[in-house]
């Protein structure tokens, strides 16, 4: 598990304010400052001069407009009666807040307002007084409520704007929208003021760090030093109020800093003011704040003198309501008291015991105090980027056709300058301007709130993004070159130097849409605030808050889905014009326009839009992305989403799609609340409540004693989401992807072979998610790359459904890690031809692999002249050959007949038809080392002309080097190759006509008759043809099909035997298994397939694929050695409704999608159940007190070599508990059977995904995985093993609880674990009829795994097994099934059958005949037909009742996909 600390909630806690070395802010710039209202406007009338109305005392009458034209408000009257507009300042009342022009008889007063409908001498105030049937017009204003403070926001200016004299509103004006002259004579007049906080006696300073906690910084995240100019973003101010002046109301704001690598630090403040003491004062500073007179520099009486502070909280998380609350809660308690404990005690306790929400625990609720209580939701799970972004904000304070405006002047890069007198709104602002042109990110200066102190960054010649408070404006002259937008006035205004490109130079159609969605959502926000504020207000505080934020996140996510479809449509294709990396190369290989071709993406757009997309291809944010796109980086799964969105959008249409391209996920959805309780208040000696002590009269100084440690650590341990371990972030799939593979396997799971396809695909998914640690511990890296390589390879070539790209992006990843930048670009070029287009993060591995790794030298002279000599050498070595087969026959020829000679040369024949349908016309395959109880028909070689000679001695045949396993599966291999002669190519599993042209080697064996041997005749008589057929083409190799032997996977093989041939056709039953005169009573050439659980049919035989699987291992064991460890295991499961054996591939179709269900469907009775692996673990290990001495005991009861076929028969028939030479089963030491969940292979990439995310990819290759995760680690080898794919995983099994611990003298070699996968269950019910497999072999004296079924007594005599073979030999399936259904139905038959008649018939079938000599698809194909022509006689149910209907066809899919492999 990683140490990683888990996420936490608040970094820093921050003071900031006026210090002893804080500088003015004012006095540098003053001479530039223009002349600045120090009174805000607190009255307004209307005069009419010609009625003789003078202008009152302290009014100041308006009549010119900004441009110097004169102003008549009723100019175009015939009867002029000259009104004239006046306003008065002051602080002897409130201020006013806002203007306004009323219509009588169209609009109903506003609530709040009052109409101005006299003037100072009781006339009417009329502004349109020209008859009586003309519009009565009166100005209306609305004033601050009472008290008001110092700083309160007002009207501080008025002017008139005449359009036709070509005037425009003044910046930073609000513009009242009804014309003042409504007669029809005359031009249109308009009337615009300013809010802004009229401020006097105040002087400003550069904030200073008052105090803050931790005091030591972070090693991940230092205090950065800016941190208080931004909690106080208009400087530390002294200011001057009138003795009566009522403290304003804290005020709210966010801002964002942004680091060197682009992390984002989110921070909440509050400002407030407090007491200043006049004795920091100096003279200077009192005079400017007015407390002395100027003359006489006495005292002035009646003033306070107040500073301004901030608290605020530095975060990487945008939480600001939650915030929000506490900061008020702390100010609250620094204004409030006595307490009995002090502030310190509530700001460490919310730091250091309020833990981040996790997924489990997604609702933190605070307890601060018996009335303060806040709610901490986990933040929205979304693949973008986290940020403090409100779409909703930025629509209500610009509307939907500015912000379209705006995304064209960001896409642009344009200076933009964010101005509003509400800080807390420019961050959120500011936020959706850089989130809404996602997937593109700001590259630019980016400052959502500004401070004085950094405006200099206005002048830069850069693009910029800056939010900054408007009474900026009042103290500095604003750039030329500047688009101005300003929040309170919903407008935007552009200088003459910088025109925007207009909103029609977007794409029409996405523009259109996205203009729609804008309106319409703008509109449901003002019917959700519509109504009386006070009333809506409040219900939406008490009744209907939560409904309310709730349908707000929704439209949140609306409004960003509408800017995501518009960037997707605009940037559809871009994919293609993606250039990879070429080998080998240049230095600028980094630049843009070698990364993306630029040009064909411009031409590929409409002429009309080349304006737009020529400036955005310009711009520093596009060649960003496209860096992003082509390398990895940390925004990986965020582009992998936005290509899923791309893929989506249709941009011909001009509406939204019917899929939404996001979808809320709640975070409030889980059960679970975690409750946090307020600090503890300490008790004096005798129990009693200490004293409240701690009173402050401003906001104290942070005392570090009072700062107390956490108080329970383990909640917030017990809350946090795991951390991830320090692992590849390549193996983990992104959401996206997983939404995606569910989607697909909830689509392929009612389609029977790409069920199987799907399977399969994640299952190799599995294999290369444990990738990373097997080459690891290989020895050879390249090799195990391109083991890797070639499992892709026949993946594509079988159509394997892979539902992600995880498997090449692991290997792209492995090729750059281990320098191998040529086979990652092979892996692009097979990711091509199988038509998969690499999304994001997997482009971005190869480009990283090919750029980071060292290239070969560009020279190839050397490297062809190997190759040459090699060619040479191996031409050399193919002509050698046939001397060498001629050689070995003549030493045939000449052999003793008492040595030990091989079989005579055989002659190359024209084999008979199987009874599957399959010719046999090759020669057989040089014999092979099998395992005890079977015998196998290798097919890796198909010409006799293999190194070593098959009379070879053993003994004289050099031992091969211990080298590195080979990883690849037979199946997987490459074209085939000769054998190097040794003991694994040795078989006396022949052909009976070829014994029968042996002479003297089939007269060992008794010719007596034995209990086969009349069926044996028969069946040779019905499958002698009158015609031979035309010769049928070998089976084509299946990828799934068939297992390595354990010791391939847990042991090394030889190194010359990497290559096995093609499959070979299958020999006919009764030339190898049926001829009565070779027949021994006892031997176990019957059958070179058992279907007992003691024969190998997939380690040590021939897979389906036709591969053989089996090699002798190479660290000094030989094949007939027993392992260390032997482990069985079984998949097939009993239905706990019925009571039926449900086996693997029914097991499989029974699964569905759901990647969190375990169950699976049962086919007889359709209830579900969760299927178990049964594991059978064989300890064969030596004691470690037999072992101390250092000397190995010699082997037991060694058999004879395997190619002396007489000693063998002889022996078969002398020791029937020994078969092949060797002890039919060694005695474990040590025996334990333990079952656990089989999971599905989309179940167990998810829980094999949260592993390695959690513990780290190297936990998979410790023994602790055993014990800790059995479920994850027994599937794993099973899938491995079912598919024939490397791992070291059955070593694993040596270190862990399961095998008792090795000796201390080990062999020089380590200890070798066997894995045996089996069809049939691992410990029969001895209550329940044997199958009719076991039978047969007990019946023909093969020795049985499966004693316990022995004693049974059964119906089933010898006569009906040879009968059900008849049937199935003359293609009568129906009649066997008929007669399995009358001895069922006969008097004392079994009342209670576990396996189905189709599996009974079957592995009765595989025994008697072998794997090599059925082809169960033929049989599948005949026992369907069998089961239609019985069905229209004894119907569907009653067969289906009595279990004897086939497998369905996602089954034999599922089977036909993963290879039928198995033991049974």
């Amino acid at each position: 598990m990683s140490d990683e600390k888990p996420p936490q909630l608040v970094d820093y806690f921050v003071v900031a304010g006026l210090t002893d070395t804080s500088r003015p802010l004012e006095e540098e710039s003053q001479q530039h400052r223009p002349a600045r209202p120090s009174e805000p406007i607190t009255d307004v009338a209307v005069i009419i001069r010609s009625q003789g109305e003078e202008v009152p005392h302290g009014f100041t009458c308006i009549e010119t407009t900004t441009s110097g034209h004169p102003v008549d408000l009723n100019a175009g009257l015939l009867n002029n009666p000259q009104m004239f507009i006046c306003y008065k300042r002051g602080r002897d009342k409130p201020p006013l807040i806002e203007l306004g022009v009323h219509y009588e008889g169209k609009d109903r007063p506003k609530p709040g307002y009052k109409i101005l409908d006299t003037t100072p001498y009781s006339r009417s105030a009329n502004l349109n007084s020209g008859g009586p049937g003309h519009q009565r017009t009166f100005l209306t204003y609305r004033r601050a409520a009472e008290p008001h403070g110092h700083n309160t926001l007002g009207v501080t200016d008025i002017c008139l704007v005449m359009p036709s004299k070509g005037e425009s509103t003044p910046h930073t004006f609000c513009r009242v929208d009804k014309n003042l002259n409504t007669s029809m004579w005359g031009p249109a007049l308009f009337l615009c003021y300013k809010i802004a906080m009229a401020k006097a006696n105040t002087l400003v300073y550069e904030a200073g760090l008052l105090g803050r906690y931790p005091e030591q910084d972070s090693e991940s995240f230092p205090l950065p030093e800016s941190v208080p100019v931004f909690c106080l973003p208009m400087g530390a101010t002294i200011e001057s109020w009138p003795a009566d002046t009522k403290y304003p109301l804290p005020v709210f704001s966010t801002f964002v800093l942004t680091g060197a690598s682009g992390d984002k630090v989110y921070g909440a403040a509050i400002q407030f003011h407090e007491a200043f003491p006049r004795e920091r004062l100096s003279e200077k500073q009192s005079l400017r704040l007015g407390l002395l007179s100027v003359v006489d520099r006495r005292p002035v009486a009646g003033r306070s003198l107040q500073t301004r502070k901030s608290i605020c909280v530095l975060s990487h998380w945008p939480f600001f309501d939650v915030f929000r609350k506490f900061l008020m809660f702390i100010y609250r308690y620094s204004i409030s008291g006595p307490h009995v404990l002090p502030l310190e005690t509530h700001i460490s306790h919310f730091m250091h015991n309020v833990p981040f929400p996790s997924p489990q625990r997604p609702r933190i609720l605070v307890q601060m105090s018996p009335y303060d209580n806040l709610l901490l939701c986990r933040p929205v799970s979304s693949p973008l980027p986290l940020s403090g972004a409100s779409f909703l904000t930025l629509l209500q304070n610009l509307g939907p056709d500015n912000a379209v405006a705006l995304l064209v002047a960001v896409l642009t890069e344009q200076k933009l300058l964010i101005h509003s007198l509400r800080p807390d709104v420019l961050t959120s602002v500011g936020e959706a301007l850089v989130a809404m042109i996602f997937p593109l990110r700001w590259q630019c200066p980016y400052i959502p709130l500004c401070p004085l102190a950094l405006a200099d960054v206005l002048c830069a010649p850069v693009p910029f993004i800056v939010g900054i408070h408007s009474s900026y404006f009042d103290l500095y002259e604003p750039p030329r070159d500047v688009i101005f937008v300003d929040l309170d006035t919903n407008t935007i205004f552009q200088s003459e130097e910088r025109k925007l490109l207009s909103p029609r130079s977007l794409p029409r159609r996405p523009c259109k849409v996205l203009l729609a969605s804008l309106h319409s959502l703008s509109q449901q926000l003002d019917e959700m605030y519509s109504g009386p504020g006070e009333e809506a207000s409040l219900e939406l505080l008490l009744s209907d808050a939560e409904a309310a934020r709730g349908r707000r996140a929704q439209l949140e996510l609306e409004a960003r889905a509408a800017f995501l479809r518009f960037m997707a449509c605009a940037l559809r294709g871009y994919r293609s014009f993606l250039r990879p990396i070429a080998p080998a190369p240049a230095p600028a290989g980094r630049d843009a326009g070698s990364l993306f071709a630029l040009q064909g993406f411009l031409k590929s757009r409409e002429r009309a839009y080349h304006r737009f997309y020529g400036q955005l291809l310009r711009t520093q944010l596009f060649t960003q992305f496209i860096e992003d796109c082509s390398f990895a980086s940390d925004r990986d799964p965020c582009l992998e989403f936005f290509d899923t969105c791309v893929d989506k959008v249709q941009a011909e249409l001009e509406k939204p799609e019917d899929t939404p391209l996001m979808e809320l996920d709640d975070p409030r959805g889980g059960e679970h609340t975690v409750f946090i309780t307020p600090p503890e208040q300490p008790a004096g000696p005798d129990g009693t409540e200490l004293p409240a002590r701690y009173r402050y009269d401003g906001f104290p100084t942070l005392r570090p004693e009072l700062l107390e440690p956490p108080r329970d650590p383990l909640v917030a341990q017990l809350c946090q989401a795991r951390s991830s371990a320090p692992s590849s972030p390549a193996p983990r799939r992104t959401k996206q992807e997983m939404k995606v593979a569910q989607r697909v396997a909830q689509k392929y799971s009612s389609v029977p072979d790409m069920w199987a396809k799907c399977l399969l695909g994640h299952c190799y998914g599995l294999w290369f998610l444990y990738l990373p640690t097997h080459v690891r511990a290989a020895p050879a890296k390249l090799r195990a790359l391109q083991l890797a390589y070639e499992v892709l390879r026949k993946m594509e070539a079988h159509k394997v459904v892979l539902p992600d790209e995880v498997c090449y992006r692991i290997l792209m990843q492995l090729c750059g890690q281990y320098g191998e930048p040529v086979l990652s670009v092979r892996v692009l070029l097979e990711m091509k031809r199988a038509g998969i287009v690499p999304n994001t993060i997997t482009y971005g591995y190869y480009n990283k692999a090919v750029l980071e790794s060292k290239w070969p030298a560009g020279t190839q002279s050397g490297r062809l002249r190997w190759a040459k000599l090699r060619n040479v050498v191996l031409g050399a070595a193919q002509f050698r050959q046939p001397l060498r087969q001629r050689e070995r026959r003549a030493a045939a020829t000449a052999a003793p007949p008492g040595g030990r000679a091989p079989p005579a040369p055989r002659p190359s024949l024209q084999r008979q038809t199987t009874w599957a349908g399959r010719s046999l016309r090759d020669a057989p395959p040089a014999p092979r080392l099998v395992k005890s109880g079977s015998l196998s028909f290798p097919s890796n070689t198909h010409s006799e002309g293999g190194r070593g000679g098959l009379g070879e001695p053993p003994a004289t045949r050099p031992s091969p080097l211990p080298i590195a396993p080979d990883p690849l599966p037979p199946r997987l291999r490459g074209p085939p190759g000769s054998a190097d002669g040794s003991l694994s190519d040795i078989s006396f599993a022949t052909d009976e006509s070829d014994r029968a042209d042996e002479g003297p080697v089939g007269s060992g064996g008794p010719v007596g008759g034995t209990p086969r041997r009349g069926l044996a005749a028969k069946l040779q008589q019905l499958l002698s043809p009158g015609k031979r057929p035309p010769l049928r083409p070998a089976a084509s190799t299946e990828l799934p099909a068939g297992t390595r032997d354990a010791a391939d996977a847990a042991c090394p093989r030889r190194g010359s035997e990497q290559r096995d041939g093609e499959p070979l056709p299958r020999r006919g039953p009764a030339e190898s298994l049926l001829r009565p005169r070779e027949r021994p009573e006892s031997t176990a050439s019957e059958s070179s397939v058992s279907l007992g659980s003691e024969l190998d049919l997939s380690d040590t035989s021939v897979g389906s694929a036709g591969v053989p699987k089996s090699e002798p291992p190479a660290d000094g064991a030989t094949g007939q050695e027993p392992p260390a460890v032997e482990v069985l295991l079984s998949s097939c499961s009993r239905c706990q409704g019925c009571g039926a054996l449900v086996y693997d591939e029914e097991v499989m179709a029974g699964w569905t999608s759901d990647d969190s269900n375990l169950n699976t469907t049962c086919p007889f009775c359709g209830r579900s159940f969760v299927p178990f692996l049964s594991i059978e673990i064989q300890d064969f290990q030596l004691p470690p007190s037999t072992a101390e001495d250092g000397s190995l005991p010699a082997p037991a009861a060694q058999g004879p070599v395997l190619s002396d076929r007489r000693r063998c028969l002889a022996l078969d028939e002398a020791e029937p508990e020994l078969c092949n030479g060797c002890p039919d089963a060694a005695v474990p030491r040590r025996l334990e059977r333990v079952a656990f969940a089989y999971l599905s292979p989309l179940v167990l990439r998810k829980e094999l995904e949260s592993l390695v995310e959690n513990e780290g990819g190297e936990f998979l290759a410790q023994p602790e995985l055993v014990d800790s995760h059995p479920i994850i680690y027994w599937n794993l080898v099973w899938y491995f093993q079912r598919l024939g794919l490397p791992s070291n995983l059955p070593r694993l099994l040596l270190g862990s609880q399961h095998v008792a611990p090795a000796p201390q003298a080990q062999p020089p070699n380590s200890p070798c674990v066997r894995v045996r996968l089996l069809w049939d269950v691992l410990t029969p019910d001895p209550d329940s009829c044997p199958p009719l497999y076991v039978l047969w072999r007990l019946h023909s004296n093969v020795p049985t795994r499966l004693w316990s079924w022995r004693p049974h007594g059964h119906p089933f005599s010898l006569a009906f097994l040879e009968a059900v073979l008849s049937h199935v030999g003359l293609s009568e399936v129906h009649k066997a099934i008929a007669l399995f259904l009358e001895t069922l139905a006969a008097p004392g038959g079994p009342r209670h059958l576990q396996r189905s008649i189709y599996r009974e018939i079957l592995f009765l079938t595989l025994a008697a005949l072998g794997r090599d000599h059925m082809d169960i698809a033929a049989f599948d194909k005949k026992y369907k037909s069998a089961y239609n022509k019985l069905a229209g006689s004894l119907g569907k149910e009653e067969l289906r009742r009595r279990r004897a209907q086939p497998p369905s066809s996602k089954a034999i899919d599922c089977r036909k996909s993963f290879g039928a492999t198995l033991e049974c």
